[in-house]
């Protein structure tokens, strides 16, 4: 047995470098490896570039990084509720790679399992596929980097773009149980992007919120397997708060 449980987070990331590419698991609020991001956050490293569906939210998850102006880019789909994405993109200070949700988890899945392209209908007839879309601002207004056009193909008589796998330096992700092997178990909604962001990165790391001991998981439950995980980082129970909260006057 290969025990991969590192003792705390501070650990499992201390030799994330500058200028890595990391894809990190979650959907809003839901299942984000907030530890593991605090515990990079404190490491130090920069100039990051990040692979998630949205950049946190002002003061949580990778928002927290980019605060600190840790984050020099970042591929993504859905970028609001940040203001402080909103400034720094528009200001120029940070670069952004837009795209469509379904997209962006399979370009990581397809990274993962050694597929280098593929071809899909999302954003045919758009931006995304003719190019144009603003990566960088140049802080007055003006694009100074727009996406480049991409390959088009027809298959029986349907136009397709095709999309490049992500393959990421590490992966940073949130199970609620997994074993010493690195077997992941993601709970409800937070089996989100982090089985996709998991099997992208060549070194991942999980934080669990429960560790139990090989053969206790249910082969038939697991999501992620250990083969692709490396480092497991036990943080016990995590409340996932509220991103949107409406009240009664």
């Amino acid at each position: 047995m290969i025990d991969k449980v590192v003792s705390d987070a501070g650990a499992a990331v201390a030799d994330i470098g500058d200028g890595a590419r990391i894809a990190v698991g979650g959907f809003g609020l839901v299942g984000v490896p907030e530890v593991l991001i605090g515990a990079l956050l404190e490491q130090g490293a920069t100039d990051l570039e990040t692979v998630s569906n949205n950049c946190g939210t002002d003061g949580f998850g990778l928002g927290v990084l980019l605060e600190h102006h840790r984050i020099r880019r970042t591929i993504s789909s859905y970028v609001g509720s940040n203001k402080e994405f909103a400034r720094q993109y528009l200001a120029g200070e940070l670069e952004v790679e837009l795209t469509p949700q379904g997209t962006l988890a399979e370009r990581m899945r397809a990274g993962g399992a050694g597929i280098p392209a593929f071809f899909t209908p999302a954003g045919v007839g758009t931006q995304v596929a003719d190019g144009g879309l603003p990566m960088r601002y140049d802080g007055d207004g003006g694009v100074a980097a727009a996406s480049p056009p991409k390959e088009t193909r027809e298959f029986d008589g349907v136009t397709y773009v095709m999309e490049r796998g992500i393959v990421a330096d590490f992966a940073l992700v949130h199970a609620w149980k997994g074993d010493r092997m690195g077997n992941l178990v993601y709970r409800a909604s937070a089996r989100n992007f982090n089985p996709a962001a998991a099997s992208a990165g060549r070194i991942t790391i999980a934080q669990v919120e429960h560790l139990v001991e090989p053969g206790e998981l249910d082969p038939n439950e697991i999501h992620t397997p250990g083969i692709e995980v490396q480092r497991v980082v036990h943080v016990g129970p995590v409340t996932v708060g509220i991103e949107n909260r409406t009240v009664r006057s």
